[in-house]
């Protein structure tokens, strides 16, 4: 292991060299079902032809240029994305962290230019929204609160689906209520929709931006374009990342409404966001995931794997959660020894909040790779249930 890495992760010592579809190999030849896509980024899983197609020839046309211009590829992925999600503006970063930094920026200068007290930011326990200092304070889970202080003032959190609790918090301070529809790190744990839709009735009556965390659950991973269509919302602000563009660093702000045109010049701004590279990429991501089929197979394939999972009985599995292939099955010990033993086998597995494994497969994996997955997961499972096995 390269000792000249920060130790900023726990890493496994596996070292990747290739992959197709929903298969890595490491540097030995040795093969692995991945059920984790780079953490929901790899869309369209390894090696996805018409997305390999589309960077090398835009690199060969043009890789970056500054956003005091235009180019005809972000041109095109601003008016493709907000129509596919029915937005009516967007702006591009190159992470999730900087899009739900820049979406704060939005809700704080709509909330001040009605009340200069008008900037706090509400969010919910077990959320997280980032690692920058301001999306660690956002973040509603104690364990991100330590050794970075002093902390972005202005946030507060409430539990999720607690209705009451909710609408005692949105006081006339608040400028936003920002939520993800399915708390991913958190334990993917999917929020209510009822709850959901009263608390954009309570931000709308109050005039509060309703904004949704979709970095992870956006872009098909739940089976529709966006999981907050799923639910039936209509978020003021959105922030997407993570599988827009199959792997090319990119993050996005949508707004609708009124705080639409909430920036202006001199307000924000970004280097690298939206470059032509990041833009192709994107383009060739919504070209083939963007269809009605293709979200109902999202839909059919991560049923397949919740049902799969739960017809096992295994003791270990104590709840299975999820929408479409954003899935985590709850266990009744921590996840890191199954996450080990499933490695071992030849299947990348995740792991979310204290006690959950998380399946983020590529969405297009193939029912063959589905089933070699599940196979090494059950298993696996059996083996850690069953000590004398291993």
């Amino acid at each position: 292991m390269n000792d000249r890495f920060m130790n900023t992760y726990k890493r496994t010592g596996l070292i990747l060299e290739k992959g197709r579809g929903a298969t890595l190999w490491d540097k030995s030849g040795k093969e692995y079902i991945d059920f984790t896509a780079g953490i929901g980024v790899n869309s369209l899983g390894h090696g996805n032809p018409a997305l390999v197609k589309a960077i090398a020839d835009q690199a060969a046309k043009l890789i970056h240029c500054s956003n005091y211009f235009l180019t005809d590829i972000s041109v095109r992925l601003t008016e493709e994305l907000c129509e596919a999600a029915g937005f009516d503006s967007a702006f591009f970063c190159n992470s999730g962290a900087e899009a739900n930094e820049g979406l704060v920026k939005i809700a704080r200068k709509y909330g001040s230019d009605k009340h200069p007290d008008k900037n706090k930011v509400v969010t919910l326990i077990h959320s997280f929204h980032g690692r920058t200092i301001t999306m660690v304070t956002a973040t509603g889970q104690d364990k991100f609160h330590k050794f970075f202080g002093p902390f972005t003032p202005g946030f507060s959190y409430v539990p999720a689906n607690d209705i009451t609790a909710l609408d005692k918090a949105l006081d006339d301070k608040t400028c936003a209520f920002l939520f993800e529809p399915i708390q991913g790190e958190g334990g993917v744990l999917p929020l209510d929709p009822d709850y959901l839709r009263q608390a954009q009735k309570l931000c709308r009556e109050r005039d509060i931006l309703f904004a949704a965390d979709e970095v992870q659950t956006g872009v098909g991973r739940t089976g529709a374009f966006l999981a907050c269509m799923k639910m039936g919302l209509e978020p003021d602000l959105l922030s997407l990342a993570k599988g827009l563009a199959g792997g090319v660093p990119i993050g996005a702000i949508l707004a609708r409404g009124a705080c639409a045109g909430t920036l202006q010049p001199g307000d924000h701004g970004t280097t690298f966001g939206g470059n032509p590279l990041a833009a192709a990429a994107a383009h060739a991501v919504l070209g083939q995931i963007h269809k009605p089929s293709f979200y109902a197979e999202v839909e059919r394939k991560g049923e397949k794997i919740r049902k799969a999972i739960r017809s096992w009985e295994n003791p270990l599995v104590t709840q299975v959660r999820g929408m479409g292939l954003m899935i985590g099955a709850g266990l009744s010990i921590p996840p890191g020894e199954v996450v080990s033993a499933c490695r071992e086998r030849g299947l990348l597995v995740l792991t979310a909040g204290e006690d959950t494994v998380r399946l983020l497969p590529p969405l297009v994996i193939s029912d063959t790779e589905i089933d070699q997955g599940l196979a090494i997961l059950k298993d696996a499972l059996a083996a850690v249930s069953d000590p004398a096995r291993q």
